[in-house]
């Protein structure tokens, strides 16, 4: 994204941070201040266009970076042919049992010869990057420009950076032969629920996704089953979609055999082909 005034970063100063607007009218009030809030190209795009907008600033001009962005994944990630993906908290400290079961799991992949993919950041991510890397394997960082900035890992023999979430989303997707969705916050969620979505109503293939850590996930998995289920918002057989496992070997031979499992006996591909 192009420098201006409105996003171009600033050292930093230690000063008391202000308290959170609590009304739409404030947040756009403060967002006016200078290098307030690093603007990004997804907010951009997402917000409804405004009076004074230039035609040439407009969307339909703004079609061509996400076309380029896409280009741009598919080009870097073209070689990835038995991607898994982990997804999880970027807050999960290195000392963290969830941190050593994400790393275990992306040695144990990558040595069972899949390419490991994480979002690239800090926390979980790290992790599994960290656990391919240092087996001496494909580890790819599929990171994201954000409001304020995340800084790649340094685990990652191949590294993209995006501006948009939704064509971010989409590499995950295209490129992963299986999902392992550790402990995390809205983000895990999100790629979690849009994968079950993706599956369910057969926009992909069934691919393995794994939820890692039990006593985290029984809250959530009891109430899809009690108020979901029972309501009649989805049927049994999507609960078989999530496996739910607390061991990082079986979590990866779960997505061997489930990957042998697939159409005529191949390696399946998260794409519909």
């Amino acid at each position: 994204m192009a420098e201006t005034d409105a996003n171009k970063p600033t050292a930093r100063k230690d000063k008391v941070k202000p308290p959170e607007p609590k009304t739409v009218a404030e947040a756009k009030k403060r967002e006016r201040v200078p290098n307030y809030w690093q603007l990004t190209d997804d907010e951009v795009l997402l917000r409804s266009p405004e009076p004074e907008d230039d035609y040439k600033t407009s969307d339909s001009w703004r079609v061509f970076r996400i076309m380029g962005e896409f280009v741009d994944g598919f080009d870097n990630l073209a070689t990835i042919t038995q991607g898994v993906s982990l997804f999880g908290s970027a807050r999960t400290p290195e000392d963290d049992e969830m941190y050593i079961a994400a790393q275990e799991t992306g040695r144990l992949l990558a040595e069972a010869g899949f390419e490991v993919i994480t979002g690239g950041g800090p926390g979980i991510m790290e992790a599994g990057n960290r656990g391919a890397f240092e087996a001496g394997k494909v580890s790819v960082g599929c990171n994201i420009e954000l409001p304020f900035e995340q800084m790649p890992n340094p685990y990652q023999t191949k590294s993209l950076s995006f501006k948009y979430f939704f064509v971010r989303k989409t590499m995950f997707i295209k490129y992963s032969n299986a999902y392992i969705i550790f402990p995390g916050g809205f983000g895990t969620m999100d790629e979690l629920f849009e994968a079950l979505t993706l599956i369910q109503t057969k926009k992909i293939r069934n691919f393995p996704v794994v939820l890692f850590g039990s006593q985290y996930w029984q809250g959530l998995l009891q109430w899809i089953t009690s108020t979901m289920l029972h309501e009649g918002y989805i049927g049994e057989e999507d609960l078989k979609l999530i496996h739910l496992t607390d061991s990082p070997l079986e979590a990866v031979n779960f997505i061997i055999k489930t990957c042998q499992q697939g159409p005529n006996g191949e390696t399946g591909s998260g794409e519909e082909s």
